[in-house]
């Protein structure tokens, strides 16, 4: 090999050890002002039952549910991830998120292809003889195996900003999945709640619907002796049909609740039935925690911030697009007009050579392009911020949401029992003769509203608790989700405690308490013009990027303490 492209050879190489990511936008993780407590949180929510906030605690975490203390419940909740469509189709495309990881990663490496082939062949006689018309073409037989190795080393960083954008859809896909997981559960929950509720309702209706029977034939009777006038019977009549067509109706929304509990599990609704439910006792106490922890428990929150790490490498990306593609390749082989010496050594060829494209005029194009990626960068941030905010809402709703339903239950409750009192002493009156039977159906009525509004605030009340634990998360944790080193495998599953995962202590995030609401701060400006083209890359890539483009140490920098800190780009 001659000394130019020795030289040639031994530049290219040694610029493949500079750093892939000099292009890189800082990343900083976008900082959430939190109140130091939840607003709602009521005296009377105890904290001695499902501490989601430290993962020391031996109560139910993963299976929250369990909470309940509901068996069937409990069945039915664990066929949700086995069976559910929706949270098959999240697996799936979680694992397509990986595989396109991988497929990325194959960037940083050459491409080796080969053609061989076998040609017998003819020349005319213009080709063999050019325009003389004498002598004899000739049939001969070419074979050739060529073998071609083609590289575009990633100088500018553009493999390493597509892997890194790559890993962080992943990751956001995984959390996805998570947040499939428990929103599927929470429904399930909250249609199994529902119906224990209408469940209770019919048996309410049901149970005065054998009441006023006894009372029509009652009514009947006292019509018979000459007691009861006819308007008596006819209202006792048309009071009975009117609690039956109630009952009925309500056999339509129970309906479409187990169907819909049927289709969660995985079940066609005809092949799926739910035999009366009753609500066990009262919700239990579930104390919401600290407002920042809500950032490391919620799914959703997660995955809005990777998508912040994927949007930041796309800008990356379209920085680098403004320097040359360079590209090395190398094909040899064998070729032989012989079968006998195909391979042989006289038989070889080779070639080397390296090129360049760079794009002189374009017009602006990658510039819009830039512009477009930081867009989408800022629109990103905004969007982790409303989650965020969103969160803090779900919460909050849910929080009063128990406590006021706790107290108008109690009310309720109250009023129920009254009307139970004023019924009894009515119908005593009635039998005496010394009230009228339109008093009597009066009370009924509102007896039998007392009843059902009892009912279905108890179903209320259960189905917050299960939308509130929805919005803290539902025992996850930050902890679970996939990092660059352990993509391949599949995100931890709700039912396995945070002590399982492989890295027990996640990047933390940057939270700034204020005692007093106060405005968002300034969105943070991943591209600075001042900064110029050198960032410094956090110390977490060099362990997951191939050797091929190794990356030097992260620079120090002071960070003020009222600022956020730094978290690594994983």
């Amino acid at each position: 090999m001659d000394k130019p492209m020795a030289r040639i050879l031994t530049a290219l190489a040694a610029a493949l050890v500079l750093p892939g990511c000099f292009l890189a936008p800082h990343y900083k993780r976008p900082a959430i002002e939190t109140p130091p407590a939840f607003k709602e949180v009521g005296v009377g929510m105890s904290t001695d039952t499902w501490k989601m906030a430290t993962p020391s605690d031996a109560a139910a975490r993963g299976k929250w549910w369990e909470v309940f203390g509901d068996p069937q419940l409990n069945q039915l909740e664990e066929k949700v991830v086995i069976s559910n469509q929706n949270v098959k189709q999240a697996e799936a495309q979680y694992r397509e998120a990986t595989a396109l990881v991988k497929e990325t990663q194959s960037a940083y490496f050459p491409t080796l292809t080969t053609l061989p082939s076998v040609t017998r062949e003819r020349a005319s006689i213009a080709t063999t003889n050019g325009n003389s018309n004498s002598g004899t073409p000739s049939t001969i037989n070419l074979f050739d195996l060529p073998l071609t190795a083609s590289w575009e080393p990633d100088f500018w960083g553009a493999v390493t900003f597509a892997v890194r954008t790559a890993k962080a859809e992943a990751q956001a896909s995984a959390a996805l999945l998570e947040n499939m997981r428990l929103s599927m559960q929470a429904q399930l929950a909250i249609d199994y709640f529902t119906l224990a509720e209408l469940d209770i309702e019919t048996g309410i209706l049901n149970s005065d619907i054998a009441s006023y029977e006894k009372f029509l034939q009652l009514t009947k009777a006292r019509y018979s002796g000459g007691v009861a006038s006819r308007a008596d019977v006819a209202q006792a009549q048309t009071q009975l049909d009117q609690t039956r067509a109630q009952a009925t109706d309500l056999g339509i929304a129970r309906a479409q609740n187990e169907h819909a509990i049927a289709v969660l599990i995985g079940q066609a609704p005809s092949a799926f039935s739910l035999a009366p439910v009753k609500i066990q006792g009262t919700p239990p106490p579930l104390p919401p925690g600290l407002p920042s922890q809500l950032l490391e428990r919620r799914p959703d929150i997660a995955t809005a911030e990777r998508l912040i790490v994927a949007a930041n490498g796309q800008i990356g990306l379209a920085r680098a697009a403004y320097f040359p593609n360079i590209s090395l390749s190398a094909t040899g082989g064998y070729e032989s007009n012989t079968l006998a010496g195909w391979l042989t050594w006289p038989q070889r060829f080779w070639s080397i050579g390296a090129s360049a494209a760079e794009t002189i005029l374009d017009f602006g194009r990658r510039r819009a392009v830039s512009q477009q990626a930081q867009a989408i960068y800022d629109a990103q941030v905004a969007s982790y911020r409303q989650t965020v905010l969103g969160a803090f809402q779900e919460v909050e709703d849910s929080l009063a949401a128990l406590r006021l339903l706790d107290l108008e239950g109690s009310q309720q409750d109250t009023a129920t029992k009254e009307a139970q009192d004023s019924l009894n002493l009515e119908v005593d009156q009635y039998k005496a003769g010394t009230a009228s039977y339109l008093n009597v159906i009066t009370v009924q009525n509102i007896a039998l509203n007392n009843e059902r509004t009892s009912a279905q605030i108890l179903g209320r009340r259960m189905t917050a608790a299960v939308t509130l634990i929805r919005a803290l998360g539902g025992g996850w944790d930050i902890s679970q989700l996939p990092w660059p080193h352990n993509l391949e495998s599949l995100p931890t599953a709700s039912a396995t405690p945070a002590s399982a995962v492989g890295i027990p202590n996640p990047p933390a995030l940057p939270v700034v308490v204020s005692p007093a609401a106060a405005p968002l701060p300034p969105l943070p400006t991943a591209v600075s013009a001042s900064s110029g083209p050198a960032v410094s890359v956090p110390a977490i890539y060099v362990s997951s990027l191939p050797a091929v483009s190794p990356l030097p140490q992260p620079t120090t920098q002071t960070v003020p303490a009222s600022s956020a800190p730094v978290v690594p780009n994983n």
